[in-house]
């Protein structure tokens, strides 16, 4: 093999970040190295990887071929040297994590101190947001998951699942009454979801079935964004246990329409890209979540 690894770790790292510079300051090396290595690396390949200009890199449709296979090579690499931190017991390495904003606040957020007590050779990078990212892509090891899947080419593992509740505060039920039939809410201001459709589908039996669509006078795209909504009085909301379940201990939110509630558990799953043998780091952040929010109450 006439590739090094460091030269393969160059040419990826320069692709991620965008830049030579940025490459550089990544790698604790100097720019004329990084930029060294590269010429180096399209020597022994005899082929151009990237297209430089004055503003930006840009991928052939070489670099694009072998990039995939280079970025193989480093998690393969790095797989081995999961395995043997697993033969010591002491899982290690950075591992990143994404989720959406409610999930990661209401449920992963608590349990990392337990984990990272258990586990404190593992650096975790959380991220968060409302839309489903591309795990290559953005360079993630776990996906945090709520509905049922779509990407089949993903392995999962179950994490939870979690009933859905109709919602209010005693504030604005004592404003505007309490709705005690399904078509009651047509009176109500409710909170509901900009997207998908399905969210603003609620698990209500009533004349026309078991989900009642509802048209929102309030539309957010995060659930937390929803649940302050509701907990700020502006309406009825429907949303997950995992997120609420504080707020209905206190009161601070009290179910509605309890006998015409359909129970309807949505799934949780943690997804990830698994071509061999599963990193430790993933195997056991995984592992200590199912538990833990499989654990009662």
């Amino acid at each position: 093999m006439k590739t090094t690894l460091d030269e393969l770790q160059a040419f990826v790292t320069v692709v991620d970040t965008g830049s030579i510079t940025a490459a550089a300051e990544h790698l604790a090396q100097t720019v004329s190295g990084v930029s060294r290595t590269l010429r180096r690396l399209e020597q022994k390949l005899d082929t151009t990887l990237l297209r430089r200009t004055t503003r930006k890199l840009a991928l052939t449709e070489e670099g694009t071929l072998f990039l995939g296979r280079a970025r193989a090579i480093i998690d393969a690499v790095d797989a081995a040297e999961d395995e043997l931190a697993t033969r010591r017991v002491r899982p290690a390495g950075r591992l990143r994590v994404n989720a959406a904003s409610p999930f990661m606040l209401h449920a992963v957020v608590p349990l990392l101190a337990g984990f990272r007590a258990q586990y404190p050779d593992i650096e975790l990078e959380l991220n968060s947001n409302d839309d489903l990212i591309d795990l290559i892509e953005q360079r993630t090891d776990v996906g945090i998951r709520i509905g049922t899947l779509r990407d089949s080419t993903l392995h999962a593992t179950p994490l939870a699942r979690f009933a859905l509740r109709v919602l209010a505060t005693p504030a604005y039920l004592k404003a505007h009454g309490r709705p005690r039939q399904v078509e009651d809410l047509r009176q109500h201001s409710l909170i509901g979801f900009t997207q998908p459709d399905s969210l603003n589908r609620w698990p209500l039996r009533h004349a026309g079935g078991e989900d009642f669509e509802i048209t929102p006078e309030l539309r957010a795209s995060s659930g937390e964004t929803v649940r302050q909504l509701a907990l700020a009085g502006q309406g009825i909301a429907c949303l997950a246990d995992f997120m609420t379940h504080a707020d209905r201990a206190r009161g601070d939110l009290v179910q509605l329409l309890i006998p015409h509630t359909v129970e309807q558990l949505q799934p949780v799953n943690a997804v990830y890209y698994r071509n061999t043998e599963l990193a430790a780091r993933i195997r056991v952040f995984v592992d200590y979540l199912a538990k833990a929010l499989q654990r009662p109450g």
